[in-house]
């Protein structure tokens, strides 16, 4: 074994520990955006708030699943959406298990499970939150970035 298939495996060890570990991030800043009803869900309202007040949104996470991986015309939404939250300095990143994600942020009014496609984690301009979860998942986006990898993909924690 080579010095380079050592390091490949050591790197490939501690991204699936970052990743681990943002996906538990992820998983407690929904739930306490929830708490605090900071959370934006479905990619039309995301797209409302982005376009009234982008200073007030903190992060951006984007969700899609096998069923909707064909899907151009979300596949574009998502494209916007990005190229506006790269303009704007927002962290971004996808998931890639819809109905977990769906479960977290919770139904709507009706009972049935909201579009979970785009969920934007949003905070007051003129009092901005601090959460330690949004933290963590802002130095993940930048690491991520600082290797190229410019939309990471979080894996949720298994429940």
């Amino acid at each position: 074994m080579t010095l380079e298939e050592i390091r490949g495996q050591e790197n490939t060890m501690e991204n699936s520990d970052r990743v681990q570990s943002a996906g538990a991030a992820l998983e407690e800043l929904l739930v306490a955006a929830k708490k605090q009803d900071y959370l934006t869900v479905g990619v039309y309202e995301s797209a409302k708030v982005m376009n009234v007040d982008p200073d007030s949104v903190a992060f951006c996470i984007l969700a899609t699943d096998e069923e909707y991986e064909c899907d151009i015309a979300l596949q574009i939404h998502f494209t916007l959406i990005q190229a506006f939250c790269f303009d704007n300095d927002i962290n971004v990143v996808r998931v890639n298990d819809i109905e977990r994600l769906a479960n977290l942020v919770g139904a709507d009014e009706t009972g049935e499970p909201k579009d979970a496609h785009c969920i934007l984690v949003t905070s007051p301009s003129a009092n901005p939150w601090k959460d330690p979860a949004l933290d963590k998942l802002s130095l993940f986006c930048e690491e991520s970035r600082s290797v190229y990898d410019w939309v990471p993909t979080i894996t949720l924690p298994e429940r």
